[in-house]
């Protein structure tokens, strides 16, 4: 005779750990949060999903779970609505080789009914889900990361050659935010790799050529200009305004400033710099490795690096 769905969910009960929203909460209080996976589908999802979930429906979790959680050994906490199709998904993980996934009993709709909070945005427009489709396809972006982006600021110092395609790129993935920081004007012998800006930008500041270029390219998100050069009365104030600072400097002096300021302020510093054919690209952050400081104590003599 074929199994029924309550014969699979059965089945699911007997081999997989369940555990009350009770304890999952006061867990989370200690700071012992598992990986926790939301199989619903992504309408529910952007309903209200418990704070630092991620989102992976039922119907794609075989074919996306790994690159979402690499680590068979992690542990696991599955839910959905009502607790039903989580159960099952937890029972795939286990039959995928994933030896420590528990299931949420009752679902968030259990989570919820014992007044524990969830995480609810307003819902994307259907503008922005057609823009961000390549964006939300990816287990590893999700509604929940072009979120994150559109709600990020980052700034670029430099609107150059490093940072015109860093400028075209994070506009168009959404970054909400972005902060220009440049003091030059936009000359001809730029045109061959400045992306930001074309012929017509000739002679306007690079700060107000590269807003006109993202503004085109994604209205949606804010530009704010800088025309000034970065210092030591200055750049304290920029910088502390920011998640993410991106070094597209080309001296040595700003590089340093920018170091010292993310460090003062403990924010990432995303570094570049390029030499003709030759770049090196990394990033700082002052709470998980060393500074660009600490690699290179001091710069080195004028004139003794080309720019």
């Amino acid at each position: 005779m074929p199994k029924t769905v309550r014969d699979i969910v059965h089945e699911a009960r007997r081999v997989v750990s369940e555990v009350t929203a009770e304890v999952l909460h006061e867990r989370m209080k200690r700071g012992e949060t598992p990986l926790l996976l939301d199989v619903r589908d992504p309408d529910e999802y952007r309903d209200g999903y418990i704070d630092g979930a991620l989102s992976l429906s039922r119907g794609f979790l075989e074919f996306r779970i790994a690159s979402l959680i690499p680590d068979p050994s992690a542990e696991i906490v599955t839910y959905c609505q009502t607790g039903l199709r989580s159960v099952l998904a937890a029972k795939a993980l286990q039959d995928l080789g994933y030896t420590n996934v528990k299931n949420l009993t009752g679902g968030i709709q259990k989570w919820k009914e014992t007044g524990y909070k969830v995480v609810a945005y307003r819902k994307m427009t259907e503008e922005q889900i057609a823009r961000y489709s390549r964006h939300l396809m990816l287990a590893q972006i999700g509604e929940q990361g072009q979120r994150k982006l559109m709600n990020a600021k980052v700034l670029l110092v430099g609107a150059g050659g490093l940072g015109s395609p860093a400028g075209v790129y994070l506009a168009a993935a959404g970054v909400g935010t972005l902060g220009i920081v440049d003091a030059d004007v936009v000359d001809v012998t730029n045109l061959q790799r400045q992306i930001l800006h074309t012929t017509a930008s000739v002679g306007k500041p690079k700060v107000d050529s590269a807003k006109e270029t993202l503004a085109s390219l994604n209205p949606e998100v804010q530009v704010i200009p800088y025309q000034v050069r970065l210092d030591r009365k200055n750049v304290m104030d920029i910088v502390r305004e920011y998640d993410v600072i991106l070094d597209g400097s080309d001296n040595f002096p700003t590089k340093y400033l920018v170091n010292d300021a993310c460090h003062l302020a403990g924010k990432p510093n995303v570094f570049g710099s390029i030499f003709q054919f030759e770049g090196q690209a990394s990033v700082f952050h002052p709470t998980e490795g060393p500074c660009y400081r600490c690699l290179f104590p001091s710069p080195p003599p004028p004139g003794l690096v080309p720019t």
